[in-house]
């Protein structure tokens, strides 16, 4: 049996915060805003997978009115979700992501991104494909006012 997940985030920039994306720090003049790090990414794959098993969302699991998620890292955030989707039987099959964000350029980041996502998912680095793309300077992504990502899962019963 396989189940399949989508999810789709975005984060505002903010001035006086790391950019964290995708688990790795990125040298950039302005991190994302949110309740934890802002990770956009791992909050879309967190999403994705949690569409995969039926269980909600990120906000379900991790409210931002609770106060224990401040400055939460990301990671172990979805590390959290990727317990409950071994605890019901399944591993990755493979994961697409993709980034949307004018700048900074992704291109430099992105193999580090896929080993680190593979290794948050316990899978292989050929399961996990990351990619990004400009909005060509339309939208808010374009005005570089913040990124946005969106994921797709498939996931495998064991």
């Amino acid at each position: 049996m396989i189940r399949i997940g989508q999810g789709f985030d975005v984060h505002k920039f903010e001035e006086g915060r790391p950019l964290i994306l995708g688990g790795i720090t990125i040298p950039y003049d302005r991190g994302l805003a949110g309740h934890s790090d802002a990770d956009v990414l791992l909050h879309t794959i967190t999403d994705a997978a949690l569409g995969a098993i039926g269980e909600g969302d990120i906000g379900r699991h991790f409210p931002d009115t609770d106060e224990s998620y401040k400055d939460a890292d990301s990671a172990i955030l979805l590390e959290n979700i990727w317990k409950m989707v071994k605890e019901k039987g399944y591993k990755l099959g493979n994961i697409d992501c993709t980034i949307i964000a004018q700048k900074p350029k992704m291109a430099p980041h992105i193999e580090v991104i896929q080993k680190r996502v593979a290794e948050l998912l316990e899978a292989d680095v050929s399961q996990v494909n990351i990619k990004a793309t400009t909005t060509e300077n339309l939208g808010f992504t374009g005005r570089e006012e913040g990124i946005a990502s969106m994921a797709a899962i498939l996931l495998v019963k064991v």
